[in-house]
């Protein structure tokens, strides 16, 4: 009896270091798989100045939602990292979505109109085309890339043909389940979904060790700002979306003169700090002021009204805004525009 329960023991003990062996082996495989595939950017542009990374993969399993810096700029199932331009006057001039590695494409779809999701109405519109017009890449050994959201008509590739990195597939757009023009990249190794900045081989959580997928490094950015201008009534986010209030000329004898800010990734906490500068130096408006709560995407604006009493006179407006966290400067940007 006393053998018997030492076999069983042994044996038990025997399995248990076989299935933590065949974990680790798998882990390390995922890895090495991991090391060997290698990413380049999905979009044709240069991050930080004329696109950028509005969402990353979500990392939490729960229905709150993290990113892989320990962030909140991504939501909850967000399963890829989100590459976007800055409104639809630049996605109307074309900005490319370039194959991240070379390999075969699988499948594509085109002809879903760019109409951007702007309420819940819009979100059933586009109940089961979600990606919008998108095409599928095959890179070999278990690796696949998904490219969402291109322009209508934009796709250039077919299924079954081989595709350089780098290859332009098509145009970024707003087709599918799309707030705002960008292209959704979703990376797959065996068919599960990879988040690009982790790599392979690493838990649920933002706590991990990572194996960048990335050729070259990307910096994390978890707030900067989109755009910014002045207006003459109250700006809205879809006209900003748009690509409306750019101009740099206004008329003297508008109702009002508004500075605006958008941004992303914004904080509860956050210090945001406006000055509208007059043309003869004098600070018009200096404010100072906390945010009250946390965005991803974020619209903010200082104005002065025209009045008989205190007209807009003509010359060059400045506005400055900084937003500031803790001691660091995150955001600054100057305009300006002429009354005239």
């Amino acid at each position: 009896m006393k053998k018997t329960f030492l076999a069983i023991a042994t044996l038990v003990f025997l399995l248990t270091v076989i299935l933590a062996i065949n974990k680790q082996s798998n882990i390390t495989s995922a890895q090495s798989a991991g090391n060997s595939f290698k990413l380049g950017l999905p979009i044709n542009c240069t991050l930080g100045k004329d696109c950028f990374i509005m969402h990353y993969l979500d990392r939490d399993p729960s229905p709150a939602a993290i990113d892989f810096a320990c962030g909140q700029l991504t939501y909850d199932t967000h399963n890829g990292t989100d590459f976007a331009i800055p409104d639809e006057r630049a996605m109307a001039k074309g900005v490319a979505v370039k194959a991240v590695a070379s390999g075969k494409v699988l499948r594509i779809r085109d002809g879903v109109p760019d109409i951007r999701v702007a309420d819940q109405t819009d979100k059933s519109r586009v109940q089961g085309i979600e990606c919008g017009n998108g095409v599928v890449i095959d890179h070999g050994n278990g690796w696949q890339s998904q490219y969402c959201h291109l322009r209508q008509g934009s796709v250039v590739v077919k299924p079954n043909t081989s595709v350089a990195s780098g290859a332009v597939l098509g145009m970024v757009g707003e087709s599918g389940l799309a707030s705002f023009p960008h292209v959704h990249l979703t990376v797959r190794y065996q068919d599960k979904v990879v988040d690009p900045f982790v790599g392979t081989g690493s838990s649920q959580g933002c706590n991990v060790a990572r194996q960048p997928l990335w050729q070259k490094p990307l910096e994390y950015v978890p707030t900067g700002l989109i755009r910014a201008g002045f207006a003459s009534k109250q700006p809205e986010m879809a006209e900003i979306w748009q690509g409306q209030l750019a101009e740099t000329t206004l008329a003297k004898n508008n109702p009002a003169l508004l500075f605006w800010v958008q941004a992303f990734g914004v904080r509860q906490g956050d210090e945001e700090q406006f000055r509208l500068i007059a043309p003869d130096g004098k600070t018009v408006i200096n404010s100072k002021q906390p945010l009250k709560s946390t965005h991803r995407v974020w619209l903010s604006y200082v104005g002065k009204k025209n009045s008989a009493s205190q007209p807009l006179v003509p010359g060059v407006w400045r506005g400055e805004y900084r937003l500031v966290r803790g001691n660091k400067v995150l955001i600054e940007s100057i305009r300006e525009v002429q009354l005239r």
